[in-house]
Parts: C-alpha cells; structure tokens; sequence
C-alpha cells in the first residue's frame, strides 16, 4: 500500500502541491479572520458583562455543530458549493477557541498587577495593551494554534461542498476505495496539522514574557 502511495505521489505531485496551497488558504483565511474579529470580541467581553453572555453563547453554539453539518448547511442559507461556503463555514467554526482563550487570558492577568499599573498613573488603555495584553498573548496564541490544527482537519471535509484542498484526494479514494489515494490527501494534512501545531508552538513560547517563562519552567 506504501509502495502505491508513493508512486502515486510522484505521479501526481503537482496535483498535490495544488491541493496544498487550496488547503492552505482554507485554513489561514479563516483562521486569520477569526482572529481579527474574536480578538477584540474576547476583550470586550471580559469587561463587559452584556457583551460577553451573547458572544460566547453563540461561539459556544456553534462548536457544538458538527463540522459537516455547519459546511452541508451553507447550501440551504443561499450560499452554494465551493471555496467562499467552505470558507465561512471554516471561519464560524475556529471563532471559540480563539474568542474562548482571549477572554481567559484577559480575565486572569493578577488584579494585583493591574493595580500596580494604574498606580503608576497608567490610563486604561495603556494598561491594557503595555500590561494586559503582553501578559494574555500567549494564551491567545494557544488558541489561535488549537483553532489553526482544529480547522486543517476539519478543511478535508470541504470537499463534500466542493471546497477542494486535499479532502478532494480523500473523498474520491473513499469512492473507488483506494487505500494510496485516500493518503495522498490524508498524509499531507497530517504533516500540515503536526508543522502548523510546531511553528505556532515556538511562536506561543517566544511571545511569552521572559519572567512569565522563567517562572512556568522551574
């Protein structure tokens, strides 16, 4: 089965590579989008209290839907088959975990700390983006990671919706019942998820503040 699987990955490279890069922007355009809207989202709703039950209700109803019905459900709404649905529907589901961690990582910066900054005759903005915000970056760039290798697995189901990436390799394998062709899409999203989930992970510990790290490695 290896032996076919790589045979056929030289045969059809430039397939993959193609494969690749749709995949590619169906994970980051959404991902980078939800981070552009449930960022601030995640700030607001930590400090207001009629922003945060709406917002995490409905980010919280969403995650509950499977991932295939929230894609097959964007042809009933109007919005058709293809790239743009795949891609909205990728974009609703990757908004709690980065709306989920924002919120988490504002909230629990020490009162002490903020205290501390307002005593120094900080505003409230300078406290939270010189204070608050370098303290919760890492927290938020956990959830950013989580939602980025949650929505590369969640991206092979596109295809159904004829979203393409890789999942189009995995769903016609399915259908002829080829073992090497159902790899040719699996085994790249898996590398995709395990690099993605790396990378972001140095990124989470390099963003981390120095005495923050000191502190969390003895």
């Amino acid at each position: 089965m290896f032996e076919s699987f790589f045979n056929l990955l030289m045969q059809r490279q430039t397939e993959v590579l193609i494969a690749l890069r749709e995949h590619l922007l169906l994970v980051f355009i959404p991902v980078g989008l939800a981070t552009l809207v449930t960022v601030p989202l995640g700030i607001l709703a930590s400090r207001y209290r009629i922003i945060e039950l709406p917002v995490m209700a409905l980010a919280n109803v969403l995650q509950t839907i499977p991932s295939l019905a929230l894609l097959a459900l964007m042809i009933p709404l109007g919005f058709g088959i293809g790239q743009r649905p795949a891609m909205i529907a990728l974009f609703l589901y990757s908004l709690l975990p980065i709306l989920r961690n924002t919120y988490i990582g504002i909230r629990s910066v020490d009162e002490g700390i903020k205290e501390a900054a307002t005593g120094m005759g900080m505003t409230y903005f300078q406290r939270l983006y010189m204070v608050e915000l370098p303290i919760a970056v890492p927290v938020i760039i956990g959830g950013i990671r989580t939602a980025t290798v949650i929505i590369i697995g969640t991206a092979t189901l596109a295809a159904l919706i004829g979203g393409g990436g890789l999942g189009d390799f995995i769903i016609t394998g399915l259908g002829m019942v080829r073992d090497e062709l159902i790899l040719l899409g699996a085994v790249p999203a898996a590398l995709l998820a395990l690099l993605a989930d790396f990378v972001l992970g140095k990124v989470e510990y390099f963003v981390t503040p120095r005495g923050l790290r000191i502190a969390r490695e003895k």
